[in-house]
């Protein structure tokens, strides 16, 4: 059962979307090159376990991101499920050009980074120069008949350069991306708030967001959440309390972010922990918990190392608990009664 069916069913404000990460940014950080049959494998299994949207890999140069040189394969092996969207990620105009070619499910995204200092060191660019980049990429869209964008503000919670980031630098950065779409003729389905470097709180998340909503109360919000620091469930928990229904996850806790100049940056929350959380909580998101456990179990063995998701070893508590391997764990993450 996909994201998008149990979408349908479900109240709209306790339905929450989660967009899984790790087969894209969680590989892209390891160390040694991850076999595509492998990826594949990861991949599919999550689009069994009920994902909607499974950012897939990286279509950038591919000598400076060797784990993310087969992504045209990567899109070519998939045994692809229906209602499933099998997305990539894209920098520049030769990226999105690859994607189109790959048969990627195309989402078009605009981005701009906070932080200047981190732009720079990410997409090589001062803030003024990605805006510009932003624009060309936006030009191309229309003309591939996109019209609908997903925006991302990068260390929208601080940066390990330029240290903390205040709430109106976020609205700042958000601006620039809405001028970037209208300028074009793209409007936005989201605007992702990402804690890149994992420097967020749960003040830092309730100041950023409520700054953005204020500025424009209609836009939706989702977060893009890492766990360098312990937070990442407490921020995904206070982003849920605030109405945000998006989230970005990475199964097991796969990744980090190459360029946030800390060796200790984690990966996104953990899929699998933040849809325990939600059933616990009371929201719907249309994911199969057993095969989630499964999923962070077969990521665990394809990079050869441990890998911080909580639930693949302790499993559910109480009532959905019921046998007594985490692998064989029950069901779907619907609310408690």
């Amino acid at each position: 059962m996909t994201n998008a069916s149990v979408s349908g069913s479900a109240a709209p404000d306790r339905f929450v979307r989660i967009v899984e990460e790790g087969p894209r940014e969680g590989f892209q950080t390891e160390a040694t090159v991850i076999a595509t049959a492998d990826k594949i494998a990861l991949i599919e299994a999550l689009a069994d376990a009920g994902l909607g949207e499974i950012n897939c890999a990286s279509f950038t140069n591919r000598q400076q991101m060797p784990q993310m040189a087969d992504a045209e394969a990567i899109f070519a092996g998939l045994a692809r499920r229906g209602g499933v969207r099998y997305t990539g990620l894209w920098l520049n105009l030769k990226g999105f050009e690859r994607a189109r070619a790959s048969g990627a499910d195309l989402v078009a995204t605009l981005a701009t980074s906070a932080s200047e200092t981190f732009g720079l060191r990410n997409n090589q660019r001062d803030r003024a120069g990605m805006l510009e980049a932003q624009r060309a990429l936006g030009a191309a869209y229309v003309g591939a008949g996109l019209t609908r964008a997903t925006g991302y503000v990068f260390t929208a919670f601080g940066c390990n350069f330029e240290g903390a980031i205040p709430a109106s630098q976020v609205v700042s950065s958000v601006s620039d991306l809405l001028q970037v779409g209208q300028e074009c003729g793209i409007g936005y389905d989201a605007m992702v708030l990402c804690d890149t470097i994992g420097a967020g709180t749960p003040a830092s998340v309730r100041a950023a967001l409520g700054a953005v909503r204020s500025r424009w109360p209609a836009l939706e919000l989702a977060l893009h959440l890492h766990d360098t620091r312990g937070l990442g469930l407490a921020n995904a928990l206070e982003g849920l309390r605030l109405g945000v229904r998006r989230f970005d996850t990475s199964v097991a806790g796969l990744g980090g972010c190459p360029f946030a100049g800390n060796r200790g940056a984690a990966g996104n929350v953990c899929t699998e922990d933040f849809a325990y959380l939600c059933a616990q909580e009371g929201y719907e998101t249309g994911l199969d918990l057993e095969r989630l456990i499964a999923c962070a179990s077969l990521a665990e063995r394809i990079v050869g190392h441990p890998l911080p998701g909580k639930l693949k070893n302790a499993g559910p508590f109480g009532r959905h608990a019921t046998r007594s391997s985490p692998s064989t764990l029950p069901v779907s993450c619907r609310p408690a009664a």
